[in-house]
């Protein structure tokens, strides 16, 4: 046997090893022999460098150092799930379901929904690639360096895998390893790691990549994302995920019913404190991924899926005092200061009261002992309060009548849950706030400028509006409190790159209330460009599918303000993008406008996607179930014979993907 062989031989060995140990528990040598066998093969690979595979075991002991982690766009978004929290809520999400799907037998696979950081990784052939956390759901941060030091991620597949997938999963902390490392912190006299969430996510951040293989990171696979993956069901899925290599927890279970379902979840609910690692709940898919793909998404998630979030823990704590914050739209938000108090595995010192509304609900008062749990097992929330404990010299909350910020008086319309300073553009919590929103990262994301900073340039009158960052020099911001020269290069090269964002997320980017980026989408599909936008009337926007009286009033309202006007303005002259692209426009037509249709079955020449992107960029609306309003069902194969029953009885046109086709 040659070099070459030896080498490949060794790593084919150890990877096994590998697998065993850390993926079946099933180790067959000894830590020691093992270690023996990793030295033998390092020792190697550094005397025939021509040999080097960046997925060889040997790289699983980290030493890279990583000081900024590229901003990379997920290939298939992540998108997060809808959560239930009783019997009657996932009752009635399956009745949407049938009602999309209609009279076919639906089946669920049930999985544990383990609480640690979500993972993204890309292989090719069968190797890692890429490893991407989830980031927003559109791009995440490239963390490929950390990930491949976590032993239970598979370098190379074994098996029938497809040529290139995604496979998406959580990186968790177990709770031994969890509290080993307190143990070594305190020892150490630093102070301890708060929850097993929060520590692994914040490992796959830290730049030496060789810290992250000295703590006890697992991975735990749950689902696939590409084309041509060789399987139908969520269940197959995870079985084929299991032989490829990957850690797929043998927990799931495939059920045919809510009531099955809710046995899972009973069983589960008890038996989850004997877990190793933390858990929140229990995920519910579809189990067809014909039948997934028929459901769709909505802006958020997929109709598909739903998490059942099992109890919240609650605790009972002292609340100090009520404040109050103004958001960038001038909502006044209450806000309970709280005695520090353990919950769910973090600290928590403030919840939100929401409005005056939930404050006089609840008579929450300065002072009292108040019920605390996190909705979701997130967001704190006070849900009562124990009357018992109140002192008797209490009085009740009044709610503020001026901002806290600026001194106006607060208004509240009719029909409004929140009080709001009306100061539009003299109010500096609302100023920042509106320039902040502008330069997140689903909007203009700017690089090299945080809220912070925007913070210092308010307060050294450089900015007063988002338009203003566009005439900043090097020169105004060097002198800002811990500004250097490079980071001061990469602020006014991050704004200046920003002018090629494209026009709907600079649309959502001025932070018109009520929209968000769907509506932003949809308004510049619609429009075209910034200036017929402004130009349009409540009635004309109403008209736009899913566009509302509220949505077109705040609209009308905004352009029809003087100072946006000039804003908006300002920044067309910058060269900011204030219509579509010329492709954006030249894939679109409104051939089918105001036609709906109900996409249906599997299709050979274009994807289910593309298909249903094709409708909407020619003017026509993807309803996902037939009514007397259907204008057209697309019928590819396997349609389900209940859409074709009610179409045919309904008079539907049932049309064919050639059929679709030929009409753009």
């Amino acid at each position: 046997m040659n070099i070459k062989e030896s080498i490949e031989a060794l790593r084919k060995e150890l990877r096994e090893h590998n697998y065993r140990y850390y993926v079946l528990d099933q180790p067959v040598i000894s830590d020691y022999e093992f270690d023996m066998k990793l030295k033998e093969l390092q020792q190697l690979e550094k005397e025939h460098p021509e040999y080097q595979d960046p997925n060889s075991p040997t790289q699983r002991v980290g030493g890279q150092v990583t000081k900024n982690f590229q901003t990379v766009v997920h290939q298939y978004r992540m998108f997060s799930l809808d959560n239930s929290y009783s019997r009657e809520e996932l009752q009635e999400w399956e009745r949407r379901i049938q009602r999309i799907l209609g009279d076919v037998e639906v089946a669920f696979t049930c999985e544990l929904k383990y609480d640690g950081a979500s993972i993204s990784l890309t292989y090719e052939k069968g190797e890692l690639v890429r490893a991407l956390t989830r980031g927003d759901g559109f791009q995440g941060d490239n963390v490929t360096t950390n990930v491949k030091t976590i032993r239970s991620i598979p370098l190379k597949l074994k098996g029938d895998y497809p040529e290139k997938f995604d496979i998406r999963g959580e990186i968790v902390l177990p709770i031994a390893g969890f509290e080993q490392m307190n143990r070594e912190r305190i020892a150490a006299g630093e102070d301890p790691y708060m929850n097993p969430r929060n520590t692994a996510s914040g490992s796959l951040k830290l730049q030496d990549s060789a810290l992250v293989a000295e703590r006890p990171l697992d991975c735990l696979l749950y689902g696939l994302a590409g084309q041509n993956l060789g399987v139908s069901t969520q269940f197959e899925m995870l079985e084929k995920s299991r032989e490829w290599g990957f850690k797929v927890p043998n927990t799931a279970q495939l059920c045919n019913s809510t009531e099955e379902v809710m046995a899972f979840v009973d069983a589960w609910e008890k038996k989850r404190h004997d877990l190793p690692y933390e858990t929140d709940g229990i995920v519910i898919k579809v189990n067809s991924l014909q039948h997934q793909e028929e459901l769709g998404y909505t802006a958020k998630s997929p109709r598909w899926a739903m998490a059942y979030k099992f109890k919240a823990e609650q605790a009972v704590t002292l609340l100090n005092k009520i404040t109050y914050q103004v958001g960038r739209t001038g909502a006044i938000t209450p806000v309970a200061n709280l005695e520090p108090v353990l919950l769910a595995g973090t600290t928590v010192k403030r919840a939100s009261l929401h409005n005056a509304d939930q404050i006089a609900k609840l008579d929450i008062r300065e002072g009292d002992t108040v019920f605390v749990e996190k909705g979701g097992e997130i967001i704190p929330k006070i849900v009562a309060v124990d009357l018992t404990r109140r002192k008797e010299d209490s009085k009740p909350t009044v709610y503020i009548t001026h901002c806290p910020e600026c001194g106006t008086e607060l208004i509240r319309k009719s029909g409004e849950a929140q009080h709001f300073c009306p100061n539009d553009n003299g109010c500096p919590t609302q100023i920042t706030g509106r320039i902040q929103h502008f330069i997140s990262r689903k909007a203009m994301d700017i690089e090299g400028l945080g809220s912070e900073t925007v913070e210092l340039l308010f307060k050294a009158d450089l900015i007063a509006n988002y338009a203003d960052l566009y005439i900043l020099t090097k020169e105004d911001v060097m002198p800002l409190e811990r500004m250097a020269e490079k980071s001061a290069d990469n602020l006014i090269q991050g704004i200046a790159a920003s002018v090629n964002i494209p026009f709907e997320r600079v649309l959502f980017a001025l932070g018109i209330r009520y929209v968000g980026e769907t509506v932003a989408k949809k308004l510049a599909r619609n429009y075209k460009n910034i200036n017929a936008l402004m130009e349009a009337t409540e009635e004309e926007l109403t008209r736009v599918d899913e566009i509302g009286e509220r949505i077109a009033q705040s609209v009308v309202r905004f352009f029809n303000n003087e100072t946006n006007k000039e804003i908006v303005s300002r920044l067309q002259s910058y060269g900011l993008q204030m219509s579509l692209s010329e492709e954006q426009l030249s894939s679109q037509s409104d051939t089918l406008q105001g036609q709906r249709f109900v996409v249906s079955g599997v299709f050979e020449k274009v994807s289910r996607t593309e298909l249903k992107k094709l409708i909407e960029d020619n003017g026509g609306k993807v309803v996902s179930s037939i009514s007397s309003k259907t204008d057209y069902v697309v019928a590819g194969a396997n349609m389900g014979p209940s859409k074709k029953t009610k179409a045919e009885g309904l008079g539907v046109p049932i049309i064919s993907e050639d059929d679709f086709l030929g009409m753009l």
